[in-house]
């Protein structure tokens, strides 16, 4: 057996539990490697650059998240139909989905970064980001636009692996780059006294080398994911079915970052130490919503797969699992955060009133963290299974539109930190009630207890079907 052949989880058959831990394990540390590109930006500039660039990096957050997000989301597309065909199979479709997908995330690629490079500073400016650390911004956030025609085909690429299974060997690329990013930092900012310009300069030479090393290892594949460049080709009817899935779930990410712009615009309202501090305490959080992401992506792959192949008991079980297991992981590493606050919060800054913003958030947010994957894990599995739209919509409705409404008319009557904060969690809460609703609807519909699963995985589902009026 090849060692390619060796790094794929078999989601058709055998025990579950065991199988999405460690199918979401890589996933996770991937997602918290490439936090690492960002929190050690965070890191490096808040000890060791000059005073404001920390509120500068911090700035940038939500916008880079909506940059990068919006087409993690299309990626979905490409991972869904993916699993579903070798669900059905039908491996012989992979082919065109994967030359599609590579060249498609490649103008995607060229195209955000032309517009981040041209709005950078009026989007800035209208999110408030404050007056002394406004041009640090720009430079930063247009540097980190350089890397996008990089960071969007690595995501791609990797959801490419993972629809089969191989979640380790993107995590093996992310190990080196962030090692890598991690000394291009230092040797920027502390050698060469670069600041802010030093570690987007240094994210994005690690992205380069990301996008280079799975580009490497499709090409290198001997299967049916094999990517030749010389049949790089965008086929419209291939194109169409991976937007019918990832459109919506990208249309979620954007207004979902809308939404945290928003909510960014009033933070910045409070002052610089105000957005250095949420920037700190909100390094930690991310890794508590990666957690929830990595089963996310498994509840899509294994869902996708299965789904495909009919077994729709194994369809229910995989959403039980996923809830379990990743709620679990996410609420211990969130309560070690919490408890351990003083040392982490520390690795950022070590400014007093940065500090107390910074543990305020964190008392606020990291108990309930881990209710986000009622809505979260929920919409995936519900993707994998080709209901894409109704997912988004309700997160749009519970978080984008119950936040924006929070900061314009609950925030102006009692205008303090605390409670603009209180969204966030009253926010998921509401989207995980109205998404396992619709889970339960769609279950009754498509997923009856009564109907018999086809053990062998010889694809007896509605592959390739339109399901979202379900």
């Amino acid at each position: 057996m090849s060692k390619q052949a060796q790094a794929r989880t078999d989601m058709l058959h055998g025990s579950l539990a065991d199988k999405l831990f460690w199918f979401a394990l890589p996933i996770a540390a991937s997602s918290m490697l490439q936090q690492l590109f960002n929190s050690a930006d965070v890191a490096v500039v808040g000890r060791f650059a000059e005073e404001g660039a920390l509120a500068a990096v911090g700035s940038n957050t939500v916008l880079v998240n909506l940059l990068v997000n919006v087409f993690v989301g299309l990626s979905v597309g490409a991972n869904v139909v993916i699993s579903q065909a070798i669900g059905h199979r039908r491996t012989e479709e992979v082919g065109t989905v994967v030359h599609t997908a590579m060249l498609f995330s490649l103008f995607c690629g060229l195209g955000s970064m032309a517009l981040g490079l041209l709005a950078s500073r009026p989007v800035l400016s209208w999110m408030g980001a404050p007056e002394d650390v406004l041009e640090r911004a720009v430079l930063y956030l247009r540097l980190y636009c350089l890397g996008l025609p990089f960071i969007i085909p690595y995501n791609f690429g990797a959801a490419i692996l993972r629809s089969v299974g191989d979640t380790k060997r993107p995590m093996y690329t992310l190990i080196i780059s962030g090692i890598l990013n991690v000394c291009l930092n230092l040797v920027f900012v502390i050698g060469f006294r670069m600041g802010v310009a030093g570690v987007a300069l240094a994210t994005v030479l690690a992205n380069l080398f990301n996008a280079a090393a799975v580009v490497v290892l499709l090409c290198r594949e001997t299967g049916f994911i094999q990517l030749r460049l010389r049949e790089l080709r965008i086929r419209r009817a291939v194109l169409g079915r991976l937007l019918r899935i990832g459109a919506p779930a990208a249309l979620q990410s954007a207004v979902f970052s809308l939404s945290n712009i928003c909510l960014q615009t009033a933070i910045n309202g409070f002052g610089s130490s105000v957005v250095a501090g949420m920037t700190a305490a909100g390094s930690l959080e991310f890794f508590g919503f990666f957690i929830i992401g990595a089963f996310s992506q498994a509840a899509t792959t294994f869902a996708g797969q299965n789904y495909g192949a009919g077994q729709y008991r194994r369809c229910r079980k995989i959403l039980r699992l996923c809830l379990a297991e990743a709620a679990g992981a996410c609420l211990a590493l969130c309560m070690v955060f919490l408890v351990f606050r003083d040392f982490f919060l520390r690795i950022y800054t070590t400014d007093p009133l940065e500090l107390e913003y910074a543990a305020l958030r964190l008392q606020v947010m990291a108990p309930l963290i881990f209710t986000t994957c009622t809505y979260d894990n929920t919409g995936s599995a519900l993707r994998g299974m080709g209901h894409s739209l109704v997912p988004a919509l309700i997160t749009v409705l519970g978080t984008v539109v119950f936040r924006v409404s929070w900061v314009y008319t609950v925030f102006p009557h009692w205008n303090t930190l605390a409670s603009l904060l209180a969204v966030y969690p009253i926010s998921w809460l509401l989207t995980g009630a109205m998404m396992v609703s619709y889970y339960f609807y769609v279950r009754r519909r498509c997923l009856r207890s009564d109907a018999p699963d086809s053990e062998d995985g010889s694809g007896q589902g509605d592959y390739g079907a339109e399901t979202q009026g379900a």
